[in-house]
């Protein structure tokens, strides 16, 4: 006879640890992979974090617990509370690479899980989800990742059965993909300009930004083992964020770029000055020994650096990334070759995200364009004077 699975909403205790801290326990039943029921706790938090047992229930822990145990058989899809879908994602499936971990953790606790933590997954409907986000004191781009995060959140409610489709496919950001202002891109005299004003190991690392268009997240995690000066090569294949040693943002940014002969005069005399460490950072704190903290510098050297040579307070270490793309404009380089030096995924990328001229490449094409029509000197005259009110006259 068929027998039908009971929802398990487990029982909540308080327990006493030696410390004498009071915590909430939750107790549940949980088949083992030999097919035996057996009898489960974990503790939830304390007693002083949730007061009462309606606060620990709420507790992404213990709704993570009880959305997985329930999840083969009698689970009422239609009551799911967005935030039990919350914890098993932050269980299960939050991106294992520090940086983008910490961004989405940073979302869902200020952001997502106050507006949406308590309100059914079948109640979230796309107009909802689009009023929230246009409410929100946010740059379009923001909002735009706000969006992105939900809809993978419900993808995975989806691949899970716990939802028939994903609602915010149809969720819209006015303006998502448009920056609210256009980035600084720099002139050969503006960026020697700031290198003046650095000093090392700073300055060599700005060369390396400007000379290999490297995010500032792969400049602090290099090492000198990273460099074949024979072959004049560099293996970007590691990234450093807030101190911590992790992969590269993408698999495309895994990739070796080339070294010239001038660059590579320059870092083998700045080795010779370095700071040297046993894993052989090529920017390590002589304090730590460990790669720079990136937001430091760009804060109390970059920043100050672009101020004294006239650029106002926004520079900063992507500042150096554009203006590589916009460099390579400037020599004619084609943009297939733009996108492998960028080490981008995508060809879109590189030309709508970085894609910028500069204006003495953007004024000698257009000078082009003039003279076709307006030849120069004595023929310019002849057409500047042959207008159809001359004519009519």
């Amino acid at each position: 006879m068929f027998r039908r699975t009971r929802y398990q909403n487990g029982t909540l205790t308080v327990k006493a640890r030696k410390s004498g801290e009071r915590v909430w326990e939750l107790r549940f039943y949980e088949t083992d992979p030999f097919g035996v029921r057996r009898r489960r706790s974990i503790t939830v938090g304390s007693v002083r974090q949730y007061p009462t047992e309606s606060a620990a229930r709420k507790a992404p822990a213990l709704q993570a617990v009880l959305l997985r145990i329930n999840a083969e058989g009698g689970l009422d899809c239609d009551a799911l509370p967005f935030g039990a879908l919350l914890a098993r994602y932050e269980q299960e499936e939050m991106p294992t690479r520090h940086s983008t971990r910490c961004s989405y953790e940073s979302s869902i606790r200020n952001y997502i899980r106050p507006r949406w933590s308590e309100t059914r997954v079948a109640m979230i409907k796309p107009l909802p989800v689009e009023d929230w986000l246009k409410k929100l004191a946010l740059a379009p781009k923001t909002r735009s990742h706000l969006r992105g995060l939900m809809h993978t959140i419900l993808e995975c409610a989806v691949r899970w059965e716990l939802a028939p489709t994903n609602p915010i496919a149809h969720v819209r950001v006015k303006g998502g993909t448009k920056r609210l202002r256009p980035p600084m891109i720099l002139t050969i005299d503006e960026f020697h300009a700031v290198l003046t004003q650095l000093a090392q190991p700073h300055r060599t690392m700005a060369l390396i930004a400007g000379c290999l268009g490297l995010r500032v997240s792969e400049i602090v995690g290099l090492q000198w083992a990273d460099f074949d000066f024979e072959k004049g090569t560099l293996l970007v294949e590691r990234s450093v964020v807030h101190g911590r040693v992790d992969d590269v943002k993408t698999e495309y940014s895994r990739d070796q770029v080339p070294l010239d002969p001038a660059l590579t005069a320059c870092l083998l005399a700045y080795r010779d000055e370095c700071y040297p460490t046993r894993e052989g950072w090529v920017f390590a704190s002589p304090r730590t020994g460990r790669p720079f903290h990136q937001d430091s510098i760009q804060k109390d050297y970059i920043r100050p650096a672009g101020r004294c040579a006239g650029l106002g307070d926004n520079l900063g270490w992507h500042t150096f990334r554009h203006s590589y793309r916009s460099w390579l404009d400037d020599v004619g380089a084609p943009i297939g070759v733009q996108k492998e030096l960028m080490r981008h995924a995508s060809i879109q990328t590189t030309m709508n995200v970085y894609g910028k001229a500069m204006m003495d490449s953007k004024r000698h094409a257009n000078s082009e364009v003039v003279r076709m029509i307006l030849p120069p000197k004595s023929s310019q005259q002849t057409a500047c004077a042959d207008t159809p009110d001359t004519k009519a006259a």
